[in-house]
């Protein structure tokens, strides 16, 4: 068991890892005068697996690299192991945060741009999800369906020992994140994790982004509430079946 230190330290620093790499590439892909402007939804999806896949490598030897309070909440219903599980969205929620104040650094000039656009550059997109069609029971459900189809795996994939023995674990869900972007992020933009969405959100509403537009608070609690069900969902589908 790691220690709560580890575990804070651990969670920040992967959070902040996975965040950067993964509104970069949003960044990347948005932003007017980037290189890989309009790359497309491909490689929006890897730029979030390779975040998964370098701040769970950096923070596994300290935390496990959970990175994503649906996959502690996950474990916890399935563990019964309920003591570090504020410890574990503590430092999500920090690293997220970081993240995504990182990201902004990187790409200040780019968003310092958007001063001289004369409609609102759509910066939301870079930090956080929006769904296609606001329709609320849906962009839940379909959040609760992407995050089954990562912790239920993830909770299965702890099962095959070599694995974790290899050191592949973490490679293999990092696919399985792109996997998910790719055939379950159309509608919602597949927050699939709470932190992920919340703390970059929370730093888009304070950064002096010029002409930044809306933080979308509306819309907010459903990257929240449906990851979260989804979390404790697959934690009790995985108790019972395995």
């Amino acid at each position: 068991m790691h220690s709560n230190g580890d575990v804070f330290v651990g969670e920040i620093i992967g959070t902040a890892i996975l965040i950067l790499f993964g509104a970069g590439v949003c960044a990347a892909v948005t932003l007017h005068h980037s290189k890989s402007r309009a790359a497309g939804w491909v490689v929006i999806a890897f730029g979030w697996g390779f975040g998964v896949l370098a701040g769970a490598y950096t923070a596994a030897p300290l935390s496990g690299g959970h990175l994503n309070p649906a996959v502690t909440l996950g474990i916890a219903v399935d563990t019964g192991a309920w003591d570090q599980v504020p410890v574990y969205i503590a430092g999500q929620m920090i690293g997220a945060m970081l993240g995504a104040t990182l990201c902004w650094l990187a790409y200040y000039g780019q968003f310092a741009a958007g001063a001289h656009e004369e409609k609102a550059l759509p910066t939301l997109g870079i930090f956080s999800t929006i769904p296609e069609i606001r329709v609320y029971w849906q962009n839940l459900l379909t959040e609760v369906i992407a995050t089954i189809g990562l912790v239920l795996p993830v909770l299965a994939f702890g099962l095959t020992r070599g694995l974790g023995e290899s050191g592949t674990l973490v490679l293999v869900v990092s696919l399985l994140v792109v996997g998910i972007g790719l055939s379950l992020g159309g509608p919602t933009g597949y927050a699939i994790n709470p932190a992920r969405d919340l703390g970059p959100r929370i730093v888009h509403s304070l950064l002096p982004i010029p002409n930044k537009g809306t933080s979308d608070w509306g819309y907010a609690w459903i990257p929240v509430v449906g990851p979260l069900i989804g979390g404790a969902l697959s934690g009790l589908i995985f108790n019972a079946a395995f």
